[in-house]
């Protein structure tokens, strides 16, 4: 798969991830709500580790400016 996220993407990605999972390990969050954010944390933390988006790939959206495979 060719990268789409360039590295503040990733960046951005990863911190967000690291933040809602803090917030919901600590009890900040919870509920329902906290549950879908987890679940979000969780594929930004994946998303942001393999410098891959499914949705970017399916809208043709690419934030990277190498084109390396």
């Amino acid at each position: 798969m060719k990268l789409n996220m360039s590295i503040l993407d990733r960046l951005a990605r990863l911190i967000t991830a690291l933040v809602i999972g803090f917030l919901y390990v600590a009890g900040i969050i919870s509920g329902t709500f906290g549950a879908v954010l987890f679940g979000i944390a969780v594929v930004f933390l994946l998303t942001s580790l393999l410098g891959v988006c499914p949705l970017y790939s399916l809208f043709g959206f690419s934030t990277c400016d190498n084109k390396r495979d």
